[in-house]
């Protein structure tokens, strides 16, 4: 299996390890923040449904581009403000599964030659295709690893009972 192969490959099995992990927050606490500048579980499950979009209009200005620049996502003042918490999680989670799905459909189409183009970027030392869908899958792995520390907190329990 080559490099590219196996990225495939963990991007196309990414939702079947996040999704499971998200439904396995109690209720009670899937929107509860851990500190007011801290999201919640479900605020980073939001945040993974919307990542495919920005990747894949990435990729088709890479590919499209002599030159290509790609700068920075910023996340926007309403999503820390928790404007995340408002939008639905079933529909987002049924989207992150669609669009992954065809993103893993238009990777695995890509040549040898379109995963190894590059360009530049506004905090990275080098970048290229590959290494694009490197980091969504790093950004992803730690969005869930998130999603399972909230999961896993010993003491939501005693911050409930504090604040009520």
């Amino acid at each position: 299996m080559s490099n590219t192969a196996i990225l495939i490959s963990a991007l196309e099995t990414a939702p079947g390890v996040i999704i499971p992990l998200i439904r396995e927050v109690p209720p009670r606490f899937l929107k509860r923040r851990p500190s007011p500048e801290k999201w919640s579980a479900y605020e980073h499950a939001i945040h993974l449904s919307q990542s495919d979009a920005s990747f894949r209009a990435r990729l088709e200005l890479i590919l499209s581009t002599p030159e290509p620049f790609i700068k920075t996502i910023e996340n926007s003042p309403e999503d820390e403000a928790g404007a995340m918490l408002d939008i639905g999680l079933d529909e987002s989670l049924d989207r992150y599964v669609r669009e992954r799905a065809s993103l893993v459909e238009l990777l695995r189409e890509l040549t040898p030659e379109e995963w190894q183009k590059t360009a530049v970027h506004e905090a990275f030392d080098h970048y290229s295709v590959f290494i694009m869908f490197r980091h969504l899958l790093n950004h992803e792995m730690l969005h869930a690893y998130r999603i399972e520390e909230l999961l896993l907190k010993k003491d939501w329990e005693s911050l409930l009972s504090e604040t009520h």
